[in-house]
């Protein structure tokens, strides 16, 4: 019997010890004495009970999260000059604000992107939201956190539009998602309407989880909130919220965007001249004033409600919009008076959908409080970027200036934190993911970008002395809201923006000029600070491997390109071609000057013109990338020349300019792998062989010769053809030293044909 007690009780341990992942067992059946197996199986449940508290001890992650929210409609940030969040509030007082809290690109998709994968965008792929899609295979955090054993959960804003991975549990709003009675996308791709207000049912879901989660293992809850996004529909509770009550109007409300750029000017996104009568305004019916509301969009959120949710709506907005409606029917109103008007209605409604989220998160805190999670559990509140409240007259995002560039971030974790704690190192979203890691005690990988701030939370918000002096932001440009590409770094007192359209530099001091409503690029007392932010502003390029030339970026917001853009995407989506040329103006060049010289050659060829005045390496590979093929399956060949404009432009490296032409290469053998590939060096350019810029463009050709070794790739350097024997160019060929002539045009297909034909099979045009 004794016997049989052991090897029930060794059988049990043993089990048990599997169960557990323990290795340290007996290899075979032990010693018969019964006070000794109780022994072994009581330190070996100790041994277990220790294991799955040390497995618990690892902290809880909440991040709390919302879609645009504004330091300065928060409380903590701004003293309560506009509105009270106290909940949020709450994680100030009872842990550490970041008043330097920044995001490396300030648009919705692509910071999420950045938070995920602790990569700046250029690497991560997701730069920005015109036709684009998260790759979700990439290395995340929430995937590395799985697997070290934590249950992971997605709930509410995604807006990348492939599904999540690296979840146990996702339920996600579909795009930008609904306020009202909003759909959510389940993990088995079905959508369920949910009834009810957006943020309350983030929430609910929320607490559902954490309810029914298993409660023997660490977790990470991502409760992300579509507040307080556009176009600001509050709930039935607090519409009525800030009623008689005017709030304060930003200083720079009219900004006549002077002793900056040029482009501020060219924005969509003003209070004045870009707010929708349904979708922002709020009214019915249709537009009764053009000139003062943009006609075209109308608030979907109504549609949406039941019979009783418009009930409540209409009681609350259409006093006021009839109110407003006879006072400029009846003229009693000016333009300035207007321009108020709307500033009131939306920056009301933006604070009300903020207090509903508030209110959520007052009740995720609770529940923290009340199961006693919240001891082990470290809960941050932020935004995928700030947003305008009227500040130079906008609202938006996009632009590197404070209001937009800063983030919230706020963070509680309770026995490490000191309550009420602020902190004003520079952090940045690329810094989540590695913060995350090291909370849960997984060491990041090499390819993160960000840097952990876990010291900081240790040190009172201190950083070390090798913390970083400065952030590097970009921003890619898209056609919504017409805000131009830009990168630039900020320090604690300065700025520095770049705007490669115009190839400006912008300058602020932060201290003197805290709204950067004056450059000082150009100002001589500046001449130091400039030169030390470029040397800074190179070096953070170099340290993230930012090389503009090989960085898919559109020209979209330039009219005639765009038009080309999309005949040219319908040309190849509905007609099969044989022959392509990808390159610049010198290319487009073919429909102009060398518009008798391409039908000779290639009129009966099937060729298709792929050449963009002014592109650069950059701009080629986001039309390759973005490109309508559908109709072009296999060309037999595919004639590049392209890269003139980064020498000339910017007078970019040669090393980098090649890197753009590599990738070129790359995409086109990716999309089609058994196309010939015909490389042409880089034309020449200038007077003479000391040329500047044709030196540049010699350099690039010595780098990218070496692509003609792979598989369906020829490198040609058709340049001696254009030069007389002293290597001169003349103005008989290239009248601007840059773009041919059509002896020119002639002389490019002269020298090409016989290769053309080699690699293409096209039958022999004699010259």
């Amino acid at each position: 019997m004794i016997i049989a007690l052991e090897r029930t009780v060794f059988l049990v341990t043993t089990k048990l010890a599997r169960a557990f992942g323990c290795c340290s067992l007996p290899t075979a059946f032990p010693m018969k004495n019964p006070i000794t197996q109780l022994l072994l199986t009581f330190a070996l449940a100790l041994a277990f009970q220790t294991s799955a508290g040390a497995e618990n001890d690892r902290p809880n992650i909440v991040f709390i999260f919302s879609d645009d929210h504004a330091t300065e409609a928060i409380s903590a940030y701004s003293g309560g000059r506009l509105n009270h969040t106290p909940n949020i509030d709450r994680l100030a007082e009872e842990g550490m604000l970041f008043e330097n809290s920044f995001c490396a690109n300030s648009i919705c998709g692509p910071s999420r992107a950045c938070i995920l994968t602790g990569k700046h965008s250029h690497v991560n792929g997701f730069l920005s939201n015109e036709n684009a899609r998260f790759d979700g295979s990439q290395m995340t955090f929430p995937k590395l956190l799985q697997k070290a054993g934590y249950q992971t959960a997605m709930i509410g804003k995604w807006h990348l539009v492939s599904d999540p991975t690296g979840f146990d549990k996702w339920e996600v709003l579909p795009g930008q998602g609904s306020y009202y009675n909003p759909d959510f996308i389940q993990m088995d791709g079905s959508r369920k309407r949910r009834p009810g207000y957006c943020s309350d049912i983030i929430t609910d879901l929320s607490l559902d989880w954490l309810e029914e989660r298993d409660p023997d293992k660490p977790f990470m809850l991502m409760c992300q909130h579509k507040a307080p996004h556009r176009n600001w529909s509050p709930p039935a509770r607090h519409l009525k919220l800030f009623d008689g009550q005017d709030l304060p109007v930003p200083d720079t409300l009219f900004d006549r965007y002077e002793n900056r750029s040029k482009l501020l000017k060219e924005h969509r996104m003003g209070i004045d001249e870009h707010m929708y009568w349904g979708h922002d305004m709020k009214f019915h019916g249709k537009n009764q004033f053009p000139e003062a509301f943009s006609t075209g969009i109308a608030n979907a959120e109504y549609r949406r409600m039941t019979p009783q949710q418009k009930a409540r709506w209409d009681a609350a907005y259409e006093p006021k919009n009839q109110a407003l409606i006879e006072a400029l029917k009846a003229g009693k109103m000016s333009k300035e008076e207007v321009v108020r008007w709307k500033y009131q209605r939306y920056i009301k409604d933006y604070l009300r959908t903020i207090q509903a989220m508030d209110d959520g998160i007052g009740r995720l805190l609770d529940y923290l409080d009340a199961t006693g999670l919240a001891s082990n559990t470290i809960v941050i509140y932020s935004s995928d970027q700030g947003f305008y409240l009227g500040e130079h007259g906008w609202y938006d995002k996009r632009w590197m200036f404070e209001e937009s560039l800063e983030m919230p971030f706020l963070i509680r974790w309770p026995g490490t934190i000191q309550p009420g704690t602020k902190s004003r190192a520079l952090i940045q979203n690329i810094d989540y993911a590695p913060t995350f890691l090291e909370l849960a005690g997984i060491e990041a990988p090499k390819e993160i970008q960000g840097a952990s701030i876990v010291p900081i939370l240790k040190d009172r918000g201190y950083a070390s002395p090798e913390w970083r002096e400065s952030i590097y932001y970009a921003y890619y440009g898209e056609r919504t809201h017409n805000v131009a590409a830009h990168d630039g770094i900020r320090t604690l007192r300065h700025k520095l923006m770049y705007f490669p359209r115009t190839r400006e530099w912008q300058l602020f001091d932060l201290m003197r000029d805290p709204k950067e409503m004056t450059s000082v690029h150009a100002d001589p007392e500046y001449t130091g600070v400039l030169e030390d932010m470029q040397k800074r502003y190179r070096a953070q390029r170099k340290h993230f491997g930012v090389n503009s030339a090989a960085i898919p970026v559109s020209r979209l917001t330039e009219d005639w390109w765009q038009k080309r853009y999309r005949a040219k995407n319908r040309l190849t989506a509905n007609e099969p071609a044989d022959l392509l040329f990808i390159g610049d103006s010198i290319t487009q060049g073919w429909e102009g000057a060398g518009k008798a010289v391409w039908e000779k050659y290639y009129g009966k060829r099937r060729a298709r013109n792929l050449g963009f005045s002014g592109d650069r390496t950059e701009h080629a590979l986001w039309r390759l990338e973005k490109g309508n093929f559908k109709a072009v399956e296999q060309p037999k060949a595919a004639v590049v020349m392209i890269g003139t404009n980064n020498t000339g432009h910017f007078q970019q490296a040669a090393d980098e300019t090649a890197e753009g032409v590599e990738k070129i290469v790359a995409k086109l053998r990716h999309r089609f792998p058994k196309t010939n590939i015909l490389l042409l060096g880089v034309f020449p350019r200038g007077a003479t062989s000391e040329d500047p810029l044709r030196k540049l463009n010699h350099a690039i050709n010595g780098k990218i010769k070496a692509l003609g070794a792979q598989d369906h790739v020829h490198y040609l350097d058709v340049g001696q053809a254009f030069l007389d024997d002293r290597g001169h160019l003349s103005k008989d060929i290239m009248p601007d030293l840059l773009h041919l002539s059509p002896k020119g045009y002639a002389i490019w297909a002269d020298a090409i044909e016989s290769k053309l034909v080699q690699l293409s099979g096209f039958p022999s045009i004699s010259s």
